[in-house]
């Protein structure tokens, strides 16, 4: 084989082999693949030409260039710490934490420059103006709500970069010394008041219950009285039907036999060894005896 010809040959197998790295090199460029966490954008000439999604892509060698590949997982803020004033003119300072991703990496990296610090900012900026809102209690008390309102702001102002706010947290509501010392003293001094309305409740209670029991004692004092009376009336009801009914010998009768009683009882007195009985008592002790003997 001549020289000549030996030129050609390789001549010829080089034009082939390079012929194979063009068509090689093609489908390398012209094939994409995206892994599942990321989103590719694509450019041709220098304007956004598609966004790729995850898995086998098809784009126009030479012309086409991914120009970005953005991450599409969650993604979470360094926490940030930023001054705030309360409605009530308390200064706090509140830390927080966002958690975002990106749904729409076209809009991303064409409109904002550095996701992330705009973000905070946005934050820092919605924060003050909510917490401005609240007095420092309700900061306290409705921190669940005030996360939720928070969130709701931060996704308004970043949806035009097509990012999406998953959650926010508000990590920290912290008082200056000054601040706390004077919310200490003033839990003290509602502690102390609160003692003291608890006492004074208690003496309360105490009064009334003595005074209900002042009030049962009457009420069952006048009770017997009231049944003492009755019974009194009922004995005097008995002796005047029986009066109506046997006239004045059954008087005469009652007042012999009380009289009779009477005198019983002062004789039988260990106290008395003489009695001296006026001569009116005797006749009428002998007509009280008269009459017994007669009812006998």
């Amino acid at each position: 084989m001549t020289e000549q010809q030996i030129l050609d040959l390789l001549g010829s197998n080089l034009i082939w082999i390079l012929l194979a790295i063009l068509i090689f090199t093609v489908i390398f460029k012209g094939i994409q693949i995206v892994p599942q966490s990321e989103q590719y954008v694509v450019e041709r000439f220098g304007r956004l030409r598609a966004v790729l999604g995850p898995g086998i892509n098809f784009i126009v060698p030479f012309l086409d260039v991914v120009r970005h590949k953005v991450s599409i997982l969650e993604r979470q803020l360094p926490n940030a710490s930023q001054d705030a004033i309360t409605r009530d003119n308390v200064l706090v300072e509140v830390e927080t934490s966002v958690f975002y991703r990106i749904t729409q990496p076209e809009k991303t990296v064409y409109r904002i420059r550095d996701a992330d610090a705009a973000i905070a900012t946005t934050v820092a900026g919605i924060v003050r103006a909510e917490i401005g809102k609240m007095d420092l209690d309700d900061v306290q008390a409705n921190r669940s709500a005030l996360i939720s309102t928070i969130k709701d702001a931060v996704e308004d102002a970043v949806d035009n970069w097509g990012i999406e706010v998953t959650r926010a947290e508000l990590l920290d509501v912290n008082l200056d010394e000054a601040t706390r010392a004077a919310m200490l003293q003033q839990l003290n001094a509602e502690r102390a008041r609160r003692a003291q309305v608890t006492e004074a409740e208690g003496k309360k209670r105490a009064v009334e219950l003595e005074a209900d029991g002042e009030l049962y004692a009457a009420e069952q004092t006048a009770k017997a009285r009231r049944i003492q009376a009755e019974a009194e009336a009922y004995a005097t009801g008995v002796v005047a039907q029986a009066i109506a009914d046997n006239g004045l010998e059954a008087a005469q009768y009652q007042v012999a036999l009380k009289q009779v009683e009477a005198l019983n009882a002062l004789g039988n007195s260990a106290s008395s060894q003489t009695v001296l009985v006026p001569a009116q008592a005797l006749e009428a002790f002998g007509n009280a005896f008269n009459m017994l003997k007669g009812r006998s």
